[in-house]
């Protein structure tokens, strides 16, 4: 389960005109951090015109599936949902059904004629309108809003809102959309062009989180180290240097150029009272800076973690990809932040079976995981998704047994190189932020450290309360053992309880 901030006292919105006292709702979430936090972003809304969280999709009045089409089969999981919510609204034909999120943006019309039971199907770009949408069904009938292009909309982003089953974490999105063109990749299609929120706008939001107790904070953007160029940009054309949208350190340092403002977000957002870790989620490597691996070392709120998606080991299919570096560059943006970034932990994203992907190409790959000695690898099999330019390269398609062994081989490296890394952990102690209990021992502390490695630890007599030992505190944890995904720890002290309130909860299916 997911959680969001409690929103503002509820204005009982279309509840009230419609006479009904109370209203449900249910949100599954399909896909990535970045449609979690549209999830949550959803909640806050529907929750601030006067409906209420359900826990079960079977209790809700109003059910909504934020889609993803990035992950494999997303078409078929959501058609069999919406089959499931076709027997509920059989049963109550009251029941309303909204579906958003990314495969809504790119098959509108199809969802609609597959599901002729849709009450409202709204893109990417206006998730904003979710609840006005919603009260509108409930005189128009069903209702298709599909926005075109990517807008900051101030309606959506006010109010903020932590993560669900960890309310003392909070997600932050930076940027909307993607200027990036990956031949891989469905997203600019489906979330437009990159658009950055004034620096101020989101400090503010940082600093109303710290305040209801959040600790942690993720920034979230398609390419995160490229937030504010397009600030910049408008400014040295024209628009002002005004340090409510580019910050302090950029106007105060004569805003000489159009750049990233990435670097002063970090610093900015570290420095936020009552916030402890600062993470952020993707960078895209050719946009690493130098100003950026010096902000992370110099700021000791900014977590010593780095996910660095490499997506091949050959130059040949990183063309291929448009990814915007070779090998090589990679291994040496790579090495500076190493260089510049003590005790960092570095992640990546790898895909196998790229169309025109040889077996040269792949013992490349290998070659360079080996080499990048990866903290944990995300590893994933090519499959063609509809409206991307690879999915046309079907002559090219690798033979599936052949991405089967070349995954196989893949995941020896990886694992190695990771459990090498967390073996190397063994006898330190770590700061670890508690989760709570172990999904799969509950006798059993979960936690993450400051390179935000999964740390499981027995719950010890301490004279510690059941209370400080729940989710967002703090604690010092020995690590005794390693695995390839996760450290065994011996707890010392708990150092900080939790501050956070209660969220609401949001569903999520990867």
């Amino acid at each position: 389960m997911r959680a969001v901030a409690s929103p503002p006292p509820s204005k009982a919105g279309f509840t009230a005109s419609l006479g009904v006292v109370e209203k449900r709702f249910f949100v599954r979430t399909f896909g990535c951090q970045m449609n979690e936090h549209d999830s949550e972003r959803i909640a806050n809304l529907l929750v601030r015109d006067g409906l209420s969280a359900a826990e079960r999709v079977e209790d809700a009045d109003v059910v909504v599936l934020n889609t993803c089409c990035i992950r494999e089969n997303a078409d078929n999981k959501l058609y069999g949902h919406l089959g499931h919510l076709k027997a509920l609204k059989d049963l109550n034909p009251d029941l309303k059904i909204m579906v958003g999120g990314c495969l809504a943006q790119k098959d509108r019309e199809i969802i609609r004629e597959r599901a002729a039971w849709v009450d409202v199907v709204l893109g990417t770009h206006n998730v904003g309108s979710a609840a006005s949408l919603l009260e509108r069904s409930y005189t128009e009938g069903p209702l298709v809003e599909i926005l075109e292009e990517s807008a900051i909309d101030e309606e959506f982003f006010s109010g903020p809102t932590s993560r669900a089953n960890l309310p003392y974490s909070a997600y932050v999105t930076i940027q909307i959309g993607c200027d990036n063109n990956c031949t891989f990749c469905i997203v600019p299609s489906v979330r437009g062009r990159e658009i950055s929120r004034p620096f101020g706008e989101l400090i503010k939001e940082v600093a109303e989180l710290a305040s209801q107790g959040v600790s942690e904070i993720t920034l979230l953007g398609q390419n995160v180290n490229s937030y504010g160029r397009d600030l910049t940009l408008s400014a040295r054309r024209g628009s002002g240097f005004d340090a409510a949208v580019l910050g302090d350190a950029y106007v105060e340092a004569g805003g000489r150029r159009a750049q990233p403002l990435f670097a002063d977000l970090l610093r900015a957002v570290a420095a936020v009272p009552g916030i402890r870790r600062v993470r952020f989620t993707s960078p895209h490597p050719k946009d690493l800076r130098p100003e950026t691996i010096l902000a992370m070392a110099e700021t000791p709120g900014v977590m010593n973690q780095l996910h660095y998606p490499l997506q091949s080991g050959s130059d040949t299919v990183l063309a291929a990809m448009h990814r915007g570096y070779s090998a090589s560059r990679y291994l040496e943006k790579l090495s500076a932040a190493r260089a510049g970034i003590a005790d960092l932990a570095v992640s990546t994203d790898i895909i196998v079976g790229f169309p025109g992907e040889t077996e040269e190409d792949f013992a490349r790959t290998l070659e360079v995981a080996a080499e990048a000695g990866f903290d944990g690898a995300y590893t994933f099999i090519f499959s063609p998704r509809p409206g991307t330019e690879a999915a046309s390269f079907g002559d090219r398609f690798v033979a599936p047994e052949v991405i089967a062994r070349r995954f196989d081989e893949l995941k020896i490296v990886t694992d190695r190189t990771s459990y090498a890394k967390h073996r190397e952990r063994i006898g330190r102690v770590e700061e670890v932020l508690i989760e709570g209990p172990s999904k799969r021992n509950p006798g059993m502390i979960s936690g993450r450290t400051r390179q935000n490695k999964l740390v499981h630890f027995e719950r010890r007599e301490l004279g510690t309360s059941s209370e400080r030992l729940a989710g967002g505190s703090y604690a010092n944890v020995e690590i005794v053992d390693a695995a390839p995904h996760f450290l065994r720890g011996l707890l010392l002290e708990v150092t900080s309880s939790p501050r956070h309130k209660l969220r609401i909860p949001v569903a999520s299916l990867h």
